[in-house]
């Protein structure tokens, strides 16, 4: 198994997918599982020969996707009211989504001393293109605003990236309201034998971490049921291919009966489905 390769082209035929990466290296396999975020699936990372279908491709760009950021903020000791009913609190901003709902760790994580701030979509994509010592300013002053000036500085912020991410491209799906199942169902179906999976393919739980865990099973499941259709069609060329020759001998056979080869006559019944494969042979 090869792992840290960005996958950039997938060349999907009949009769397999050829995989080339961003250094350079082609890998070739019967199927291919897609697990690619919405966001990915909505930008040019990855391309596709011949490109996909249009039905494919307008129910990607009709899917919607969220960036849901928590911003973890590391303090020497913890200031803020704790207790039963204390564990979040809102701060009200003349601007919609600055910095509004803050959470604090000290019941999951006891003398963790964090602190957490939710932002979402237009703020969340603010966010990300700065540095995190101005988001952390930002933070700071919204903080000393309900606590007081008196407040000490945070040790440590994290700000995770997941709309700058070129891998995620966003948090997770979110379907419009007006959307029908058709939306859903073509973003999921195989392209050929590309199998698309992750949690905007779950009808009942996308935008959730167990609607991917349960649309890769339902996905695995597909691309066997269709590894086995595989196989048994091959075993059915193979059939035919060893009874060309068997059917072709009785052909050869020297005694005419009625203007026809004795031996033609189990060749015919048997094309025509009353025979089985033993006796027209026989």
């Amino acid at each position: 198994m090869d792992l840290g390769q960005v996958v950039r082209e997938l060349q999907h035929s009949r009769n397999g997918v050829t995989v080339r990466t961003e250094d350079g290296c082609v890998y070739e396999a019967d199927y291919v599982i897609l697990s690619a975020s919405i966001g990915v699936l909505q930008s040019d990372l990855i391309s596709f020969r011949p490109p996909l279908p249009r039905w494919k491709t307008e129910a990607i760009e009709k899917c919607d996707v969220m960036v849901y950021t928590k911003i973890f903020l590391k303090f020497p000791y913890k200031f803020w009211p704790c207790g039963p009913g204390k564990e979040f609190f809102i701060y009200a901003h003349e601007r919609r989504g600055y910095y509004t709902f803050w959470q604090h760790m000290e019941n999951a994580y006891p003398g963790s001393n964090i602190l957490v701030v939710t932002l979402t979509n237009d703020e969340s994509k603010r966010v990300e293109s700065q540095s995190d010592e101005e988001t952390l300013k930002e933070a700071m002053v919204v903080l000393r605003d309900m606590f007081g000036s008196d407040i000490p500085d945070a040790t440590d912020i994290l700000v995770p990236r997941w709309w700058n991410n070129r891998f995620q491209r966003c948090s997770y799906s979110n379907y419009p309201m007006i959307s029908n199942n058709q939306v859903i169902n073509d973003i999921k179906a195989p392209v050929g034998r590309i199998f698309f999976t992750g949690e905007h393919t779950s009808e009942r739980f996308n935008g959730y971490v167990h609607g991917g865990h349960l649309a890769g099973i339902d996905t695995s499941k597909a691309v066997l049921e269709e590894m086995r259709k595989d196989e048994r069609q091959k075993g059915k060329q193979n059939q035919n291919f060893l009874l060309e020759p068997l059917l072709a001998l009785t052909l050869t056979q020297a005694d005419a009966v009625s203007g026809l080869h004795k031996c033609d006559v189990p060749t015919q019944l048997y094309l025509s489905g009353k025979l089985s494969i033993p006796e027209a042979i026989l």
